[in-house]
């Protein structure tokens, strides 16, 4: 039994360290997350009351529509404080934790039906989706990048990596159509003198002619 409490200790608290995971707070965590959540649960609270059909006051928010508040409440809760402790009894920051956390946050929802397929049917659901979305990055605007290196070097970096020179380009595709080589007017005018007879007279202002 002592074991099992020290065990439930460590998972609560994070006490127990190691080289390669970074123990967690679940319940710091599961406060924060408790009330981010509860005030999302009171702004649609707040929106439920307003779209009643009666007339119910501002109280409405609390005595009426207030299950919402604690149903998003508990819900953030659950899922912060389930996700960390399992982390730390585990000793992995991986998908799993997102998908134990999700299937209680869930559960929180469907224990407002009163119903077991309600609770399993929201658990196994909330647990799938949040687990796809941790194990494909946990964010929606793309990988994580280095803050510490500055964006637009990054990408003249990229560029400067990726641009082909010159005599590539000009190898594969030819002259013309605003890819011009060094030595381009004098190449052209030597052309249009073989074929037409025509001289041509050098504009600096044409890319690639010489002055």
């Amino acid at each position: 039994m002592e074991e099992v409490g020290h065990t439930i200790a460590q998972a609560v608290t994070g006490e127990r360290t190691d080289d390669s995971y970074h123990p967690k707070d679940a319940v710091g965590g599961a406060i924060k997350a408790t009330l981010v959540t509860a005030t999302g649960g009171a702004f649609v609270s707040a929106v439920q009351n307003t779209l009643t059909k009666q007339n119910v006051g501002a109280w409405g928010v609390f005595t009426r529509s207030g299950g919402t508040i604690g149903t998003f409440g508990a819900m953030g809760g659950a899922y912060e404080f389930v996700k960390s402790a399992s982390a730390n009894l585990r000793q992995k920051d991986d998908t799993y934790n997102h998908a134990i956390g999700g299937f209680f946050s869930g559960a929180m929802l469907g224990l407002r039906f009163r119903s077991a397929p309600a609770v399993m049917g929201y658990g196994s659901s909330l647990a799938v989706i949040l687990a796809a979305f941790s194990y494909t990055g946990g964010q929606l605007t793309g990988s994580n990048l280095d803050p510490e290196i500055d964006e637009v070097a990054r990408k003249e970096y990229i560029r400067k990596n990726r641009r082909r020179n010159i005599e590539e380009t000009i190898n594969e595709l030819g002259e013309g159509r605003g890819v011009h080589g060094p030595g381009y007017a004098d190449r052209r005018a030597a052309r249009l003198k073989e074929a037409y007879g025509i001289d041509v007279v050098h504009s600096p202002t044409v890319p690639g002619q010489s002055q």
